[in-house]
């Protein structure tokens, strides 16, 4: 645990080199929510907010070693994942995290773009189930991953809860399954602990300008938990923030723009 004043969080995910998502999103997140931000970096993506180009995977041993060095000069009160693109790089992770002692683990399974290219190697799927979420404090799947991990078809709330107990049986304390994809006026989230299911409501807001929300979204439970937030306070705060910055986007580019992560800034 770091000896500074301010919490200190690790984000281990992909370089979206148009800002909006990845390890972008994920420091500007933690620098609005004043933690001090950390980056291993997994992946480098050749994007904009029409489409992913290219992706160059990093060594999955350099990966490790990013993870490694933050953590046993800085320390790590939290941290997430997000896009972890192949297996091997998810084995480096679960290993680095396990070696490392990183309890508070956020785990965004990026799989797929905003632009709906692919994020992460099918052959990565499994291991992401066997290696990286038995060490997850919380696992944050949209609906589509939530289809893939828990292998139920979703199409409304009466199928949430099973979705949610067959996804915390793979070892996650905490599931939380983002309904944005859902139909109606509001988006519901759930939070399911094993036994009982929290939701959290906030309007839905018509916009385009929606690139790197679950990236957002998941650095800002990171954030809080670091604070010292329990589960539920955390997500609650982690939805407002992201609520304000999805109302405060704007358009950049011919596709999906960017939040305004610095809507507000906390004290």
């Amino acid at each position: 645990m770091p000896d500074t004043a301010i919490p200190c969080v690790l984000t281990i995910a992909g370089s979206d080199s148009g800002g909006g998502a990845g390890i972008q999103a994920d420091l500007k997140t933690f620098t609005a929510l004043r933690v001090f931000g950390m980056a291993a970096i997994t992946s480098v993506t050749a994007q904009n907010t029409v489409g992913v180009t290219g992706v160059h995977d990093l060594p999955p041993e350099f990966v490790a070693e990013q993870i490694d060095d933050v953590a046993r000069d800085i320390g790590v009160d939290a941290a997430k994942t997000g896009m972890l693109s192949s297996a091997a790089i998810v084995e480096a992770v679960a290993d680095s995290v396990a070696r490392n002692s990183i309890t508070r683990l956020v785990v965004d399974p990026v799989m797929v773009a905003k632009s709906g290219d692919p994020l992460l190697q099918e052959s990565a799927r499994q291991a992401m189930r066997k290696r990286i979420l038995p060490l997850a404090w919380l696992v944050t799947p949209n609906v589509p991953e939530a289809e893939v991990l828990a292998g139920v078809r979703i199409t409304g709330p009466q199928h949430i809860e099973q979705a949610a107990r067959n996804i915390h049986r793979l070892g996650a304390r905490y599931v939380l399954l983002k309904g944005g994809h859902m139909e109606g006026e509001n988006a519901v989230d759930y939070l399911y602990d094993g036994q009982t299911i929290q939701t959290f409501s906030a309007p839905r807001i018509a916009t385009r300008n929606t690139h790197g929300t679950g990236c957002t979204y998941s650095a800002a439970i990171a954030a809080y938990l670091a604070r010292g937030c329990a589960i539920g306070e955390a997500v609650q705060r982690a939805k407002d923030y992201l609520t304000g910055a999805i109302q405060h986007s704007f358009p950049l580019g011919a596709g999906h723009g960017p939040l305004n992560h610095f809507w507000r800034t906390d004290a």
